[in-house]
Formats: structure tokens, sequence, C-alpha cells
């Protein structure tokens, strides 16, 4: 589920393979509308889609020459992105993938 408050757009629930087309499909929109900051800090659980979703966000706000940025994410989504080596897609304002968080 995506909510907007003060500009920031709110992801909370499940991001995973179950979950994954609607999301994306629901973000769409709102991130190639404005800039935005995706805050997955109300995220429960995910799994490797969840970096599916949130790439296909970004890909689809650069392609509306928008930008996105993600605050607050879970730990468990900055190990899957440290995996699979694209924390600096991800973070390109981090450091490391730790201080991507929170």
């Amino acid at each position: 589920m995506i909510s907007e408050r003060d500009g920031q757009l709110f992801v909370s629930g499940t991001m995973n393979q179950q979950t994954a087309a609607a999301l994306l499909l629901e973000g769409e929109p709102w991130v190639s509308a404005a800039d935005r900051v995706i805050n997955l800090g109300g995220i429960e659980a995910v799994d490797s889609s969840a970096l599916a979703v949130v790439l296909g966000w970004m890909r689809a706000a650069r392609s509306a020459g928008k930008t996105l940025q993600i605050a607050d994410a879970p730990t468990a989504f900055v190990s899957l992105a440290s995996l699979y080596g694209v924390t600096p897609l991800l973070f390109p304002e981090a450091g490391n993938a730790a201080s991507a968080e929170h």
C-alpha cells in the first residue's frame, strides 16, 4: 500500500513476489509525476522482488525526468541490495549500505 504525506510516499505492508506487480503499477504514476522520496519504514517483510519494484519506480521516474530517493529502508532491504550489488543504484548518496538505513 502506498500513501502520500508531507511530500513523501510511504510504502507499508509486504513487498514480495505476491505484491510486487501491484505495487509497481500503483507507484509508477506517483514517481512519474514529481520528484519523490519513497519512505520504506512501514515495510514489514521483503524479498528480492522489493528491489525489482523500487528499481522499476526509479526507471519510471528517470523516464519522466524526475528523481527518486529512498528513506528509512528496512535492514532486510538494504541487505538484499548489497547482496545483489545494486546499493549504488538505490542509494547513490550513501557512502555504504549501512548509512542508507534510517
